[in-house]
């Protein structure tokens, strides 16, 4: 399945698919979507772009290994519930900050961080394993 048309539209629809994930992270505490769903369409972004272009032109666009970034992930969201540990609250109690950003005030949430690692987590898993099962079937 690795035509012309497919190598030549797969970058195009990776980074559609990769602002689209972003888009979904970022509306998904209020609205449905999230870090997971978030995480899992970028995961899908990559799978394209490694069945286009091998699983060498993945690894190189993601520039870590890929449960490096999970890894990352898992870190942050533990860090994001440790925080509110350390005000005093029950673990993974959400907490907010209000600074302002050339004069606009800007809510920022123990939530958003907690999200960001599950889509971190999701993005590395998934595309671990993806670039496994890809590397598996070349050999």
């Amino acid at each position: 399945m690795n035509t012309l048309i497919f190598r030549t539209v797969a970058p195009f629809l990776t980074a559609l698919m990769i602002l689209f994930s972003i888009f979904v992270l970022l509306r998904g505490h209020n609205e449905p979507g999230g870090g997971f769903i978030g995480g899992l369409i970028a995961a899908s972004a990559f799978a394209i772009y490694g069945i286009a272009f091998g699983v060498q032109a993945v690894r190189r666009a993601l520039w870590f290994h890929p449960m490096s970034i999970a890894g990352a992930g898992l870190m942050l969201s533990c860090l994001s519930g440790l925080i509110s540990v350390a005000f005093g609250v029950p673990f993974m109690t959400g907490l907010w900050i209000y600074p302002s950003f050339f004069g606009v005030e800007v809510p920022l949430a123990t939530v958003m961080s907690f999200d960001v690692g599950v889509y971190l987590v999701v993005v590395g898993a998934i595309t671990s394993i993806a670039l496994a099962l890809e590397e598996r079937e070349n050999d």
